[in-house]
């Protein structure tokens, strides 16, 4: 399974940001260490704070902090979220389903079970597990 680079940054994020959950951190301050536009990792903020995984605060001492303690936040509930509207395959969409096997097809449900089983697994797992470690 291939995350899309949204995921990608919305769990480097994350991870950042459960190595020193107490602490608040500007869309700036991320962006840079990123290396990534502050208006695409905006949008990443805005669907994370939109789940309830962190919460956004304005004006001085603000920024983003998580929402809850890292190990009560499970990595495939993360993914799942990030991932939502991103189907496995096409033939998963509604909208964007041409498949010429469909309802013929035995694959698809091997790809659903195997799409469960990765978020499954990733939910053995937390933030707390991932986090970055603190820099000296």
């Amino acid at each position: 399974m291939r995350l899309t680079a949204f995921t990608d940054f919305g769990l480097r994020m994350l991870m950042r940001m459960a190595s020193a959950p107490e602490r608040a951190y500007s869309t700036a301050e991320l962006a840079e260490e990123f290396n990534l536009s502050r208006n695409h990792l905006a949008k990443i903020m805005q669907s994370l704070s939109k789940a309830g995984l962190i919460e956004t605060r304005r004006g001085g001492g603000g920024g983003a902090v998580l929402a809850h303690p890292p190990e009560a936040i499970r990595l495939g509930d993360i993914v799942r979220h990030l991932e939502s509207g991103q189907p496995l395959v096409a033939c998963f969409s509604a909208e964007r389903n041409d498949c010429s096997l469909d309802g013929r097809c035995r694959l698809k449900a091997r790809l659903r079970s195997a799409e469960r089983s990765f978020l499954e697994d990733l939910n053995h797992s937390t933030l707390a597990d991932i986090a970055l470690a603190p820099t000296l």
